[in-house]
């Protein structure tokens, strides 16, 4: 991870096209090895897991389509953690809560953003957000489950993790952004992951 993070930092291509699909292929492992394919909780999360690190692998290139293409991909991937999560014991108290955070996101984000979007990213991020914002709620839902603190922590990182992508693509492309939001992305997903052992 400290490899990965000191290449986006130094803008050394080498390193994070060789190091991010092994950092994203560690976290499928780890969803694999604690019993992923065993149970309906797992076997979403993991094809969520698998879509994210397609997307890991198109925002290497700098191309628009790239990322485009990858934001589709991590959209998918949000929505099937939301369809995992739905997998288990929903607290209809507990999403009622989450949906004020999660919403007050949305408008956050949206304020934040709005101006710096054109064309067709200003469709394409509102949509990603609000997608986000469902799966927060969702993951909000499973309070009380075994493992439901893995899997709000590894949500709600993995959000916020896509501040430093945004903020890269359309505010700032400045090297802050890889310091704090690749490793709290790629140890969002590890948690995620790692909520599998407890769903068997």
């Amino acid at each position: 991870m400290s490899g990965l993070v000191a290449s986006d930092f130094q803008d050394f291509k080498g390193g994070r096209f060789a190091l991010k699909p092994l950092a994203a292929a560690a976290f499928i492992w780890l969803a694999v090895l604690l019993g992923a394919p065993q149970s309906n909780y797992g076997q979403w999360l993991l094809f969520g897991l698998v879509l994210c690190a397609v997307g890991d692998v198109l925002l290497m290139f700098e191309a628009e389509a790239a990322f485009l293409a990858g934001l589709v991909a991590f959209l998918c991937g949000h929505l099937l953690y939301a369809v995992a999560f739905t997998q288990l014991p929903l607290n209809t108290m507990a999403i009622a809560i989450a949906c004020l955070p999660a919403l007050t996101l949305i408008v956050l984000v949206l304020f934040w953003l709005r101006p710096h979007l054109q064309g067709l990213m200003r469709a394409a991020v509102p949509a990603y957000i609000i997608v986000i914002a469902a799966m927060l709620i969702f993951a909000g839902g499973t309070w009380g489950h075994a493992g439901s603190l893995l899997i709000l922590c590894g949500a709600w990182g993995f959000a916020f993790s896509d501040l430093a992508v945004a903020r890269r693509q359309f505010v700032s492309a400045d090297r802050i952004n890889g310091l704090w939001g690749t490793p709290l992305y790629f140890g969002s997903q590890m948690l995620l992951a790692a909520s599998v052992a407890w769903q068997l």
